[in-house]
């Protein structure tokens, strides 16, 4: 079981700066779970592919299957909640 945090951000994105110290601490602490930024002006096709249209956007997935998605910048404890159920 492979558990995958997508960040889709972009260098303009002020919120998208907020959100990355708490996913900096998150790739520290959960060490199992594979971090992966995806620069929305560079990989317009990912974001396409995962209907991203707002910044920053996390999606969690579960063997390639999507099973959260915040919006946002989201809290630590929202995102840890969502990596534990993903992880069960």
């Amino acid at each position: 079981m492979t558990v995958t945090l997508k960040d889709f951000y972009a260098d303009w994105c002020g919120p998208c700066k907020t959100q990355d110290p708490i996913l900096d601490e998150l790739e520290e602490d959960w060490g199992d779970v594979a971090f992966e930024k995806v620069n929305v002006d560079e990989e317009q096709d990912i974001a396409n592919e995962y209907q991203v249209r707002s910044l920053p956007t996390l999606i969690i997935e579960n063997d390639g299957g999507v099973v959260e998605r915040f919006v946002g910048v989201t809290q630590r404890e929202d995102i840890e909640q969502a990596l534990e159920k993903a992880s069960a």
